[in-house]
């Protein structure tokens, strides 16, 4: 027996898409038919993005995000909507990391990552639920078929590391927020749910593995490896289909059993 996930016709809004995990969640939901709206802060590595997701016969669309501001996000949001049509799908991934031991923590490094990870993740889902949720009133247009937000957390959420106490705090935050939203939005047939990623080996932090600390790291995993971004695509395609209509307010780990 085959099954394949179907987007064709769908909308989907992806932060933090220059890049890593973004750039890898965008290029797998246009394979699966979806219209990609490429939303970050480097532009220009969106535009080399949508070239890319375009050869491959996507549909992709860029806008410039700063998730730290309110009207950047309004801006992107509705623009999105003009160009792209109505947005079905929000994968919620734009994110910061910064380790450090939390008595060296200052007030600016604390706003850094708690500004983007969890207010900037609070209000895009807020932005694009409240259209979401006049479609699904009627007060809007558009048809509505039933939204998907996906909030991209992290393993670090769920437990405690070291050296990286406001980055675990942020996540956590975006675990609970997921909740909430799921039991507010639910009756308007919008799923929210979260993924939190282990360690997956990104442009970003590609090198650490290569450090002795890094391998160190990785002789600690349960199965000795770090993920691939594309390790994570069968879970957020499960959550973004049209038929996860019962899955709503899920934390699901893809850490390869670091969590156990």
């Amino acid at each position: 027996m085959t099954y394949q996930i179907d987007l064709s016709g769908r909308v989907a809004f992806v932060t933090g898409a220059s890049s890593g995990l973004g750039a890898s969640f965008a290029k797998t939901l246009a394979r699966a038919g979806a219209g990609v709206v490429l939303a970050a802060r480097r532009v220009e590595r969106l535009k080399t993005l949508r070239a890319e997701i375009e050869a491959e016969g996507g549909d992709a669309h860029v806008v410039a995000l700063d998730v730290t501001d309110t009207a950047s996000i309004a801006s992107a949001v509705a623009h999105a909507e003009t160009e792209m049509g109505t947005i079905d799908i929000l994968v919620n991934n734009s994110g910061v990391g910064q380790s450090q031991k939390l008595v060296d923590v200052s007030p600016d490094d604390y706003d850094f990552v708690m500004d983007t990870n969890t207010r900037g993740a609070f209000f895009v889902a807020q932005a694009v639920a409240k259209r979401m949720i006049a479609r699904s009133r009627g007060t809007a247009p558009g048809t509505f078929t039933g939204g998907r937000i996906v909030n991209i957390a992290s393993a670090a959420g769920l437990r405690a590391f070291g050296q990286l106490g406001v980055y675990a705090m942020s996540k956590a935050a975006v675990i609970h927020m997921t909740r909430s939203m799921a039991l507010e939005w639910g009756r308007y047939g919008i799923n929210v749910n979260a993924i939190c990623p282990g360690y997956i080996d990104t442009e970003i932090n590609h090198h650490q593995w290569q450090t002795e600390a890094g391998r160190k790291l990785v002789d600690m995993l349960p199965r000795k490896r770090v993920g691939k971004p594309e390790d994570l695509d069968a879970v957020l395609m499960m959550l973004c289909a049209n038929e996860s209509h019962f899955v709503n307010g899920a934390v699901i780990s893809a850490d390869d059993g670091f969590g156990i």
